[in-house]
């Protein structure tokens, strides 16, 4: 089990392979020298950006809006610190997971309400709870069933008058330690079967899985549905920037924390902000989304 865990940190074989391509060049011996410089020219590949497609269909009247995952680790994250990037960045759509209830009293007094009026949420203590805000209305579809963490589903009323409405899904994914690797799979398969092929869909949070596993690459791959899904960050060429640890581990940074689109969103201003209390970055992007065209 703990070859899960270790295949998160994949892109920093780059850097050994790296010394050793300059070890075998500082010996002068040919052999080694291809080997090395084979190994890691292998490595680079797999680090280049796995997917850079553009949406798949015709916008019709799109809309943009910025959206913004938080994992507040155990609802910790200072909310004002929250705040201040919501109302900064003009944040439209923010996913919280670990959302506990005193975190939910610290950010109504941070003044979030009144930035984004509308909500999801499923305040628990521990690292059980998340919720969905938004300018947007909202209408909650229930929450996705046989996962460890709550994941709220929603659907957000666009305002270009074509009936479309987003549904966004709040991840939370359990860590693939030890005997909770089958539970993982188990949540990375159920937030995959939430895809119906059928209209605008985001996927924002902690996925506790990275580009280099094979689970988090099958659910972009949309195995048994009509469409792929795209990782903001991956079509956008920086998969790399990390999002975890913050703080607390000395280890090289993973990135964990995603936003997953429908083909027909694309995505601009993608960017990984610390936030004090918590372990995790925030991941914010400007998102464009258009309806399927009837053509």
């Amino acid at each position: 089990m703990l070859g899960v865990q270790l295949v998160a940190f994949t892109p920093w074989l780059a850097v050994p392979g790296a010394a050793a391509l300059a070890l075998a060049f500082a010996g002068r011996r040919r052999w080694q020298q291809a080997v090395a410089a084979v190994l890691l020219g292998v490595q680079v590949l797999w680090l280049v950006p796995l997917d850079i497609r553009e949406p798949a269909v015709e916008a019709a009247a799109p809309v943009t809006l910025v959206a913004m995952t938080i994992n507040a680790e155990l609802g910790g994250a200072d909310a004002s610190s929250i705040v201040g990037m919501v109302r900064d960045r003009r944040v439209d759509l923010l996913a919280v997971e670990e959302y506990t209830p005193a975190l939910a009293r610290r950010l109504t007094a941070a003044g979030l309400d009144q930035l984004l009026p509308h909500r999801v949420a499923h305040a628990r203590e521990g690292a059980g709870g998340a919720a969905i805000y938004s300018t947007y209305k909202l209408k909650e579809s229930g929450v996705l069933p046989g996962t460890q963490f709550t994941m709220p589903v929603a659907s957000l009323e666009l305002a270009n008058d074509s009936g479309t409405a987003l549904r966004v899904v709040a991840v939370h994914t359990l860590a693939p330690v030890g005997e909770a690797v089958r539970q993982w799979r188990t949540d990375l398969s159920a937030v995959g079967r939430v895809d119906t092929g059928s209209g605008p869909l985001l996927l924002a949070g902690d996925f506790n899985a990275t580009c280099d596993h094979h689970e988090f690459r099958s659910l972009l791959a949309g195995t048994g549905r009509t469409q792929s899904l795209v990782d903001v960050a991956a079509s956008l060429g920086t998969r790399l920037v990390p999002t975890w640890p913050m703080r607390d581990y000395r280890l090289p940074g993973i990135t964990l924390d995603h936003l997953v689109t429908s083909p027909d969103i694309r995505a601009t201003n993608y960017s990984v902000q610390p936030v004090p209390g918590t372990d995790h970055a925030a991941v914010v992007a400007t998102l464009h989304v258009g309806a399927p065209s009837l053509s």
